[in-house]
């Protein structure tokens, strides 16, 4: 964070300070956390479901908070007073974005996708590190409160932002774009998450679009050439863009693709003014080869070379929490938690990685499946379809979770099962019981639900790992 005074924060947010207050310095970071401040923090204090913010303005001034981002004045605290503070947020992250720029060379790189938002973040962070000083959040900060928080972070000798955006509402983007133009916007896949919020994929498809017309003057579009959908954003910007993909035609390509025993993907990497260059991933499912291929061309973007983006994808292991985490236990049953989020393809790409391990290490496959949230009216039929895939990559057995997973059962059952066992269990503690005492050695074990249904806490106890959502 950059150094600013309450009158600098006020006149970023079209705030109020009073004279006695205007000279406060914020020196240290903006939290939204009474418990996180520190000396010279900003505390923003967000009016919340359960909690108000306002409630813990004292408590962070006495932690050491030099001034408070707040809706309304607070007796004996240091505060700026704006009319909405969340959108207060994202107009300061804004400001010291802008002020930023003027002064330094930072450059903004931005992620969306309907799945692989997170790991290709986190690839594109590993990748440009070496570049210089580099902000890469933790875990999914992609919303119109995490990114702010995120941007806040820079600081004079940042040079890199790796910045993720999601969207379950047409409008996200671009209100998050203008808070954080991006020099090279990556685009993922157009997929099937958050149709309840979208009610179409073409909606998904204009939401997703937003990034790339939310690119700085001359900002680079870096696209999916194998999703029609992603490759056709091209005619959103009149600036430069550069495809990823399997296809011969892709600026940034990936041939020879093939599995190790474990799931991992290796494959050859083609990018232009460099010699083909052999990466094997670290990661688990054949779905991470369109991540690294596009944290490859995000970053070769920002002057990366091609020779260490190859190295380091085939350095790199998961860095945000429960997604596609491989433990193996003790006792000999490995653990894929994959439990942080879920959409229909984020589930298959699963489900097809698990298959895959286990028929090539010759152990049983386990599927623990909880509820895909947010997918409106067609929730229940969509949930059918997973139950049918299951059966169709032979899962040895499957255990669903909650009755709002309750479709998935339907459609595994229909299909008759084959050699698929089928439970449907009550909730996370009723699972947790039964496969404490029914896993085996040698058990490879999926673990994958939308945040909401909670089966990150099983997670958790099944990999001994107490790891927050």
């Amino acid at each position: 964070m950059i150094e600013l005074t309450a009158a600098d924060v006020a006149a970023a947010t079209g705030g109020a300070v009073s004279a006695a207050h205007a000279g406060a310095r914020v020196t240290g970071p903006v939290v939204i956390d009474s418990r996180d401040a520190t000396a010279g923090a900003l505390f923003v204090a967000l009016p919340g479901e359960h909690v108000d913010g306002h409630d813990y303005a004292a408590t962070a001034v006495a932690a050491g908070a030099a001034l408070v981002l707040a809706a309304r004045e607070l007796e004996d605290v240091p505060c700026v007073v704006v009319d909405d503070v969340q959108a207060a947020l994202g107009e300061l992250a804004r400001y010291v974005l802008a002020t930023l720029r003027e002064e330094a060379d930072v450059r903004v790189v931005a992620v969306t996708g309907s799945v692989g938002k997170t790991t290709t973040k986190d690839l594109l962070g590993a990748l440009v590190t070496p570049l210089g000083p580099t902000i890469v959040p933790r875990g999914s900060f992609n919303n119109e409160i995490g990114l702010p928080l995120t941007v806040l972070g820079a600081d004079r000798a940042t040079r890199f932002l790796v910045l993720e955006m999601g969207a379950d509402h047409e409008g996200n983007l671009t209100y998050l774009t203008r808070i954080a133009p991006p020099d090279v916007s990556v685009v993922l896949v157009v997929g099937s998450a958050h149709l309840g919020h979208f009610g179409s994929v073409e909606a998904v498809e204009r939401a997703k679009g937003e990034l790339v017309q939310g690119l700085r003057p001359g900002g680079v579009a870096v696209l999916n050439a194998d999703d029609l959908r992603v490759a056709g954003m091209v005619r959103l910007t009149d600036g430069p863009v550069v495809t990823f993909g399997t296809i011969p035609s892709a600026d940034v390509r990936a041939s020879d693709v093939r599995l190790d025993v474990e799931g991992r993907a290796s494959f050859t990497l083609h990018a232009p003014g460099s010699e083909p260059l052999p990466v094997t991933l670290r990661l688990v499912g054949e779905h991470h080869v369109t991540n690294a291929l596009a944290a490859a061309a995000g970053a070769l973007q920002l002057g990366a070379d091609a020779a260490d983006v190859a190295r380091t994808l085939s350095e790199a292991g998961p860095a945000s929490p429960h997604r596609m985490h491989v433990v193996d236990r003790p006792d000999g049953i490995r653990i894929i938690d994959d439990s942080y989020n879920a959409n229909p393809d984020s589930m298959r790409a699963g489900l097809r990685a698990l298959a895959v391990m286990a028929k090539q290490t010759g152990r049983r496959s386990v599927a623990v499946l909880g509820e895909m949230l947010e997918l409106g009216p067609d929730s229940r039929a969509v949930h059918d379809e997973l139950g049918e895939l299951v059966v169709r990559l032979n899962i040895r057995w499957l255990v669903v979770v909650g009755a709002g997973a309750g479709g998935i059962v339907d459609g595994a059952r229909r299909e008759g099962s084959w050699g698929s066992e089928v439970v449907h269990v009550a909730d996370v503690a009723e699972a947790t019981a039964l496969l404490r005492t029914e896993l085996e050695e040698g058990d490879v074990v999926l673990v994958k639900s939308s945040k909401g249904a909670g089966l990150w806490r099983l997670a958790n106890e099944l990999t001994g790992e107490q790891v927050p959502a």
